[in-house]
């Protein structure tokens, strides 16, 4: 834990931020390390983890799709995008699949309400998209994979 920010249970939730921020996820590893440092019980710091949705408990995968779920969005379609994504690659909204190679999760808004319905990949925004162009990114995805690149 930084130096500024004193094991008091108000400054919890930051340094489970910068945990997050720092890792990507927060382990059960850091889970204990930091119940420690705060002299709280691990049930405890488990509690607020799984309490508030900002913290992932799993690694994100390589690619980290995160779907527009703002109202243009939803109005066009981006529950139809969540579940082509679901049902493409075999897990959930805030799922990593097992290769970890996506992650997937739903958002408030994007930003890109003239794109709508839209996705991101890693902050790459993909837009006006339909069940065909979704897949093919997806696929375009694999193959930069099976390349090695």
């Amino acid at each position: 834990m930084s130096k500024d920010l004193v094991a008091e249970k108000s400054n919890l939730i930051k340094v489970l931020q910068t945990e997050q921020k720092k890792e990507g996820f927060i382990s059960d590893a850091a889970i204990e390390r930091i119940a420690g440092e705060f002299n709280l019980p691990v049930v405890e710091v488990e509690g607020v983890v799984s309490f508030y949705t900002q913290f992932k408990r799993v690694p994100p995968g390589k690619y980290q799709i995160m779907v527009c779920d703002g109202t243009a969005c939803h109005i066009i379609g981006s529950t139809l995008i969540l579940n082509w994504l679901t049902d493409e690659l075999g897990i959930k909204d805030g799922e990593t699949d097992e290769e970890g190679l996506f992650s997937l999760e739903s958002v408030a808004c994007l930003g890109c309400c003239s794109l709508a319905p839209v996705i991101s990949i890693n902050g790459k925004v993909y837009g006006k998209l339909d069940r065909k162009k979704l897949l093919k990114i997806v696929a375009d995805f694999r193959k930069k994979e099976a390349a090695g690149s």
